[in-house]
């Protein structure tokens, strides 16, 4: 659990205390647990909406001779008429290639602009914010973390003008820790609409598992959680999606402790969801409809799957960011998720490198 003293150093190396009374904590957690389990008791995501959607496999048109890697990123502009991916560089990992991993497509499958070769070894976490700047997240962990060093590559998030010109770069190049000048396998980025970047930092058992907040020039100005396996408060393991939705609130896929934590901005957690799977990403629409992945359940049944019903299935489950109600549910192996205004449904797969389209049934 997060206690009242939790303290928290900022970028000018002061101490900053995470206020998080104890008792509304615990209580939160223990409701949100309760409304969970029941929400996982009284419905059968199998069985929900899944005739809603039609399956588009080659909806988007790569360059000649160029096919899929590992697809880690989608996400529509501001203006709704593009949809923007990330893949690692036809492969699953970008260390000694050159292709670019980053593509914008119009909403018919048409390549309008390809670039970012040669900045990313292992790019994972991937936002459009509210200006049309593309954000990657570049976090390894482990001996792909050794690979990207070599070539002084990881580690960092960087955010990029629509034309793929470096704005800014936060974290040291192939250098990671625990210190605050770094990252040790980030994950996800997120941009609030009043600038505030927010950077999950933590992919793999060796994250450091917590969530940064900076300002929109790059300065840090909170850190919190912890690596640990929950239920308390603030433990994340495996961090990896992050999402805001209408009311601010910071929404958390912690994967391998199988829930959504839920934060204000300060870092006080508010409540938790149980009930929508190991949260691979979560993207949440401008009318609080949130899609969130779950590829891990099949993919890793000795970690997660003795501990899902035995009718679970993995797949993308649509529901209300507000109550955490889930609506929908589409069978998919999509591991990263994004929509565009007309409720279409865009799906990158990591194993079976492919976007995958979920066209909306009218």
């Amino acid at each position: 659990m997060i206690d009242d003293d939790t303290e928290l150093h900022d970028a000018e190396g002061g101490r900053q205390t995470l206020f998080v009374p104890t008792l509304v904590a615990v209580v939160a957690l223990v409701v949100g647990t309760i409304l969970g389990l029941w929400g996982l008791i009284t419905s059968n995501p199998a069985a929900e909406a899944a005739g809603d959607y039609l399956t588009v496999s080659e909806w988007a048109q790569l360059p000649e001779g160029r096919t899929w890697g590992a697809v880690t990123g989608v996400f529509p502009d501001p203006g709704g008429r593009h949809m923007w991916v990330l893949d690692r560089c036809g492969a699953n990992s970008c260390v000694g290639s050159n292709m670019d991993p980053v593509f914008k497509f119009d909403l018919d499958g048409n390549l309008v602009a390809n670039f970012g070769g040669g900045l990313f070894a292992w790019p994972h976490g991937f936002f459009v914010d509210h200006e049309g700047n593309v954000w990657v997240a570049d976090g390894p962990t482990d001996a792909r973390a050794e690979a990207g060093a070599a070539e002084g590559k990881g580690q960092q998030v960087f955010k990029l003008s629509p034309e793929g010109e470096v704005l800014m770069t936060l974290g040291m190049a192939g250098v990671w820790g625990h210190e605050l000048d770094r990252f040790n396998g980030p994950s996800g980025v997120m941009v609030a609409p009043n600038g505030d970047v927010y950077v999950l930092d933590g992919h793999g058992e060796g994250g450091n598992n917590r969530v940064m907040k900076f300002t929109d020039d790059g300065r840090l100005v909170r850190s919190w959680g912890t690596s640990g396996p929950g239920p308390a408060a603030g433990e994340l393991s495996d961090a990896h999606a992050i999402a805001m939705d209408s009311q601010g609130r910071i929404i958390i896929g912690d994967r391998r402790n199988i829930r959504i934590q839920i934060f204000d901005q300060d870092g006080t957690f508010l409540e938790q969801w149980t009930h929508f799977g190991p949260p691979s990403s979560i993207y949440i629409d401008e009318n609080d409809v949130m899609y969130v992945t779950d590829t891990q359940t099949s993919a890793l049944p000795s970690w997660y799957g003795e501990r899902r019903p035995e009718d679970w299935v993995r797949g993308i489950r649509v529901g209300d960011a507000g109550t955490g109600r889930v609506m929908a549910f589409i069978e998919s192996n999509a591991e990263f998720v994004a929509v565009d205004r007309a409720g279409n449904v865009y799906g990158g797969e990591v194993p079976g490198q492919r976007l995958v389209k979920y066209e909306k049934v009218r």
